[in-house]
């Protein structure tokens, strides 16, 4: 039968209804191996459009699909902790609403924890793609071994937080999904390495992002920038880095988030953290 599992996902008022439909169908009719519950949240009010796709999948999923409605926007973090905390299964997925698994992932992530017990967490690569799927302008390439991605974490985020697979009461007893502005995934992931938990990533390519200039223009600013040092002092605050390497991350971070405009930014993603 195999290692039942749920996926969790947040919807906010923001995403476009057609990326939803194709989030939600990669996840479901387009997998070899189907999720046994989709937990999807609600962030707060959302247009006629959003709620009639939603609708739609409730209906035709019906034993599938757990839609949860917040009131008001509570920002990803609190989504997905309100997510994780109700889903039904120990083995937990996440997916983004406008973003595309390939079909084999779940199959695959599954037959690598049930044959990997010892594993806490495992992910994947990631491709990036502008309009179509099959327009990939980039791959996000991430350390597949535990003691490569714990070396990986003291600099930046060692997972794709959309192709993750983990065990539900590792995250939990790490402290679950917390809210920190744009840096919830690797706040969570820092925390479990202080547990000792167990990681890893698959050397294939699971998802498939859409990215575009805004996205670049979302990882710079101040209020990114202070997310992101905040961040570094907690590791160096837990004795994860060294103050030395605090001081780099927080400098590199300052030049690429403060000081470069978006297109170069851009420019220096592509050339120089993607394939």
């Amino acid at each position: 039968m195999g290692l039942k599992f749920s996926v969790i996902t947040s919807v906010y008022k923001n995403d476009k209804p057609e990326f939803i439909r194709q989030a939600f169908d990669s996840i479901t009719i387009g997998q070899t191996l189907c999720p046994d519950e989709v937990v999807v949240v609600i962030d707060g009010p959302v247009s006629q459009e959003i709620s009639v796709v939603i609708d739609e999948y409730a209906q035709l999923h019906s034993q599938l699909f757990n839609i949860i409605r917040l009131p008001e926007n509570k920002g990803l973090g609190n989504a997905l902790k309100v997510g994780l905390e109700a889903s039904k299964y120990d083995i937990v997925a996440r997916m983004d609403s406008d973003d595309y698994s390939i079909s084999e992932r779940f199959a695959k992530q599954v037959a690598y924890l049930e044959s990997h017990t010892e594993v806490d967490i495992v992910g994947g690569n990631m491709g990036e793609f502008i309009g179509a799927v099959d327009n990939i302008v980039g791959v996000r390439n991430v350390p597949e071994q535990n003691v490569d991605i714990n070396n990986y974490i003291k600099a930046r985020c060692p997972f794709n937080h959309i192709t993750v697979m983990f065990r539900k009461q590792a995250v939990m007893n790490a402290g679950g999904y917390l809210d920190w502005h744009y840096n919830e995934d690797y706040y969570l992931w820092i925390r479990m390495a202080l547990n000792n938990c167990t990681f890893a990533n698959l050397p294939d390519i699971l998802c498939y992002a859409r990215v575009g200039k805004d996205m670049y223009a979302r990882r710079g600013g101040w209020k990114y920038f202070k997310s992101e040092a905040k961040l570094q002092k907690y590791m160096f605050d837990k004795g994860l880095i060294s103050f030395f390497r605090m001081g780099y991350n927080v400098l590199l971070r300052f030049v690429l988030q403060v000081c470069m405009p978006n297109k170069l930014r851009g420019f220096v993603f592509r050339k120089f953290a993607r394939k």
